[in-house]
């Protein structure tokens, strides 16, 4: 007869804060190399194939470096996993795009405006409703 095991009980409180503060890390290594992956395609030229492309994903230096840290947050994440609940670390990785957007207005000079602010709000609020709903 097969038995049914129960699910894992939430992880203690002190170990459940690493796994989160792993997580947060993860959103600036991610953030990180998703501006490397930015800054490499210009050394790609103007108009390349698949071919090129992937080929210069392992040739070209800052297009590796951001895969190479994108791949490094993913392990990373993996980690973190496996320490605390998915619902309260998996929303945090929505702070990415947070970071992201200040990164590509200070180094991109990308344009801000009301409904990206808007959108960047909804977002922290979101992270907060939801991390204050997991420690209840």
């Amino acid at each position: 007869m097969h038995t049914v095991e129960a699910p894992p009980k939430s992880a203690p409180p002190r170990r459940q804060g690493r796994a989160m503060l792993a997580v947060l890390l993860c959103t600036f290594i991610n953030a990180a190399s998703q501006a490397c992956i930015k800054l490499g395609t210009a050394s790609l030229g103007g108009h390349p194939t698949m071919l090129e492309t992937a080929l210069g994903i392992v040739t070209k230096p800052l297009l590796f470096s951001g895969y190479a840290l994108l791949g490094a947050s993913t392990v990373l994440f993996v980690l973190a996993l496996r320490k605390g609940d998915l619902s309260l670390l998996y929303p945090v990785l929505t702070l990415g795009y947070v970071w992201v957007t200040v990164l590509s207005v200070v180094m991109f000079h990308d344009s801000m405006n009301s409904f990206k602010i808007a959108g960047v709000a909804v977002i922290i609020a979101g992270v907060g409703v939801l991390g204050k709903a997991s420690s209840q």
